[in-house]
């Protein structure tokens, strides 16, 4: 019995030894295994982690190199956070100055709006005590404040660097913000434009930073320059980053010759101003051309050809043209191209058979000076200012030669281009076949 009693006991011991042994080797798996797992996770970790940094490095490289195109390139330029968030305070700052000028201004009816000139003249007042350089979009619009750009603009000539801002007040009543930057070797631009939303209150609408690829300071005051703009074969037509800027003001007086003689000509349709001719030889006018404008100039409205479907009648026509060139109706009827069975004068639109767009077309007269002569004649010295492409302010200086009554009308008595410019000029097409 004590032998029985013996081998279970020592059998008991063996087998408690033997679990422990099983516990021992069970935990050992254990553990190895979750090092194992562990050895892997931390493998795939360090995997996923090394692809992420890849990734990361890859975004950086790959955004650095679009950055680098970009500066290259000059235009979308990256800007500043600090230089935005400072333009587009500044931008929404003059815009409440003018808030209750836009809301108490007419605005018609049009989806685009257009505000009277005179508003927007009130808003320039109301900017320029700001004492910024503040200027309005419209032809002979001159900027209040000037004196720091031209300053700065002289200086660049220079070669010193610095920076200049101009506020410029857009036809909607919306404000355009423009920073010049000269680095000492590229001038630079960071642009915001901001406008009015439908609760009247100011949004900006863009921003963008651009390189000038030229600029120049003309002696007349005129700041032209040209952005770097895409080019073929990025785009497909043409983009034209030409601009100007006057800074130097018009006179009055220049200002008011220019809209009453020669605004309403221009370069585009009629060859007045951009030909050769006085009262002896007026045979190369385009007198079917020339007539819309002097209508308008007359009438202070559109020429509507709808309301002459078979033709000008003679008298209508010669009238208008006699009262502001010095020729009598035989010469009309023999230099225009005139229908003598219907006694009409014929008419027509410009178009593409009758007209090859141009740059120099798009040119604005500028009066420079005004002359008075012992004959009693002005004459007005004028310059074809061209802002597209060509960013020219004097294409052509011409010389035009007016009589004015007492009443206020004049007639044109000639034109004359100067030092050969006619020759750097289109040749002028005629807007139908004379005979």
């Amino acid at each position: 019995m004590k032998d029985v009693k013996w081998l279970l006991k020592k059998w008991g011991a063996i087998m408690k030894k033997r679990n422990r042994l099983l516990i021992v080797i069970l935990m050992c798996s254990v553990l190895l295994c979750a090092c194992s797992n562990n050895g892997e996770s931390m493998k795939t970790a360090n995997a996923g982690k090394n692809e992420k940094n890849r990734h990361k490095a890859n975004a950086e490289s790959t955004e650095e190199a679009d950055t680098n195109k970009r500066m290259d390139k000059g235009y979308d330029l990256p800007i500043d956070a600090r230089q935005r968030k400072e333009a587009e305070d500044d931008c929404k700052k003059m815009m409440e100055l003018i808030r209750g000028i836009y809301i108490q201004a007419d605005k018609g009816n049009a989806l685009n709006i257009v505000l009277p000139d005179e508003t927007i003249s009130e808003m320039q007042d109301q900017l320029k005590k700001t004492n910024n350089p503040v200027i309005m979009t419209g032809i002979y619009a001159n900027m209040d404040n000037f004196e720091g750009i031209d300053r700065f603009l002289r200086e660049c000539i220079k070669g010193v660097s610095g920076s200049a801002v101009i506020y410029e007040i857009h036809s909607g009543g919306g404000i355009g913000r423009m920073k010049f930057i000269f680095d000492g070797a590229d001038m630079y631009v960071l642009s915001v434009s901001a406008g009015w939303n439908d609760e009247s209150e100011p949004d900006i609408v863009y921003a963008s930073y651009t390189r000038i690829k030229e600029w120049k300071y003309t002696d007349k005051g005129w700041f032209c320059y040209e952005l770097c703009v895409p080019e073929y074969p990025e785009v497909t037509e043409m983009v034209d980053g030409s601009c100007m800027l006057r800074v130097k003001p018009m006179t009055d007086e220049n200002r008011e010759m220019s809209e009453k003689c020669v605004l309403g000509l221009a370069y585009q349709g009629n060859n007045i101003l951009c030909s050769d001719w006085d009262a002896e030889s007026m045979k190369d006018i385009d007198y079917n051309g020339l007539y819309e404008y002097l209508y308008a100039m007359k009438y202070q409205e559109k020429f509507e050809p709808e309301n002459y479907p078979n033709g000008i009648p003679k008298e209508e026509f010669e009238n208008l043209v006699m009262e502001y060139l010095p020729i009598t109706e035989e010469k009309i009827q023999k230099y225009a191209v005139f229908d003598k069975k219907n006694q009409t004068y014929a008419w027509e639109r410009l178009g593409c058979f009758n007209y090859s767009p141009t740059y120099f077309g798009t040119s604005v007269p500028e009066v420079t000076d005004v002359r008075e002569n012992k004959d009693g004649t002005v004459t007005l010295t004028v310059d074809a200012v061209c802002s597209m492409i060509l960013c020219n302010d004097a294409v052509i200086t011409h010389e035009l030669t007016v009589q004015f009554a007492e009443d206020g009308s004049f007639q044109y008595l000639g034109n004359k281009i100067l030092d050969d410019g006619i020759s750097n000029i289109p040749e002028y097409q005629y807007r139908m076949i004379r005979e």
